[in-house]
């Protein structure tokens, strides 16, 4: 019996915030690969190594969590006024699915680094030295993000002192802006509230602020689902009953937002909405050893990914947050100390993170102007990508 050798396909393996993912050009990929459908989904699993069901991705280049289970395509942008369109899909670990409802906030942030490097963005807007603006399409929300990518002698700048928490080495910083984060043209609180209760039978009733700005987002107040507010990882992930009741809170809050139809969507849409838990700051112990004190933060946020706690925090969750926390009333912003505010740092299992956003009242709806936050980027290997053929 004879078997086609592999095939050779192009690609960078980029860290991006405290994510990290494989990165396509779109015009290195297989010509049936390079519009959407079965032919791209199957190959970018095999890429990745999914389904998994030893949810190891020993076969393939995934991480087996969340945040290491990605993937990107970018093209030169079909957008006036833009440089590069990004495409984001997050990989299942034990299931043959790739969801492409939502954005990766973090692996934004090696986009511009990204884009540069392979020529995606016009020389005359690259400085000798100096900061490159890079106008960003996100293709899968339809939102502009401009990211600020340091540069050294025309080349991307990627060593530097900025510090991360949840990436273990400094490096140099990269600003991201998500412009106009939320959803849609009406309020980035789809049922028109701050703050409604969310009837989950056989669970109970809670407070939840719903929005849609950066990611859909379901906010709960910790002490309601029975937690403190500074857990990590292994306080949640290693209960496999916690983690069922959580996604089953998830569907209900996904069908009350209007996001699927019926319970059973939401299986095919695990990558949003995100659910997360608030608290009042309080002081803890990072999973890196590091001593958060209560005056470091203003609020401990907790937020499950792909059925898992996070171990740090997704980017496009802390622009949840932020907006949120600048929207009196919220649960976020309540957790917060309340009033009105165009920043917040938070506490996450990994350490802290500082964010800001603006947002302003019109007609009794809510709008979100922009969201900001700093995270860095480096590449980590590049050349090509082996994938059996099918």
């Amino acid at each position: 019996m004879s078997f086609k050798p592999q095939i050779k396909v192009p690609a960078t393996y980029m860290r991006g915030g405290t994510s990290k993912g494989v990165f396509f050009n779109l015009t290195d990929l297989p010509l049936e690969a390079q519009v959407a459908g079965p032919e791209r989904d199957t190959l970018l699993l095999r890429v990745i190594g999914s389904p998994d069901p030893y949810a190891k991705h020993t076969d393939g280049m995934g991480g087996a969590t969340s945040s290491t289970s990605k993937t990107v395509i970018l093209s030169k942008s079909t957008q006036p006024d833009h440089d590069v369109d990004y495409l984001f899909g997050q990989v299942a670990i034990d299931k043959p699915f790739i969801d492409w409802s939502g954005n990766c906030g973090n692996l934004t942030a090696a986009v511009g680094s990204f884009a540069i490097s392979n020529g995606l963005v016009d020389s005359t807007r690259i400085p000798d030295n100096g900061i490159a603006v890079v106008r960003i399409w996100q293709a899968n929300i339809k939102k502009t993000i401009v990211a600020h990518v340091p540069i050294t002698q025309g080349e991307v700048q990627e060593t530097g002192d900025f510090e991360l928490d949840g990436v273990t080495f400094p490096a140099a910083e990269v600003v991201v802006e998500f412009m106009n984060p939320a959803d849609g043209e009406g309020s980035m609180f789809p049922s028109g509230c701050l703050v409604d209760m969310l009837d989950v039978p056989d669970i109970g009733k809670f407070a939840v602020t719903m929005i849609n700005a950066g990611i859909p987002t379901l906010f709960f107040n910790a002490d309601e689902l029975g937690y403190i507010g500074t857990e990590l990882q292994e306080a949640i992930n290693g209960d496999a009953q916690a983690l069922e009741r959580f996604e089953i809170i998830r569907a209900h809050g996904a069908l009350k937002m209007g996001l699927i139809s019926n319970l059973d969507e939401a299986q095919s849409r695990q990558h949003t909405p995100k659910i997360a838990f608030v608290s009042k700051a309080q002081s803890y112990v990072a999973s890196s050893g590091k001593h958060i004190n209560v005056d470091d933060i203003d609020i401990c946020v907790r937020a499950l990914s792909m059925g898992k706690l996070h171990h740090a925090m997704m980017g496009t969750a802390a622009v949840a947050i932020a907006t949120a926390a600048a929207v009196p009333g919220t649960l976020v912003n309540l957790a917060a100390g309340g009033g009105a505010r165009d920043n917040v740092t938070f506490g996450h299992p990994s350490g802290t993170l500082r964010v800001g956003a603006s947002a302003i009242e019109s007609n009794g709806q809510w709008h979100a102007e922009k969201a900001v936050m700093s995270r860095s980027a480096r590449v980590l290997m590049q050349g090509n990508v082996r994938v059996p053929q099918v």
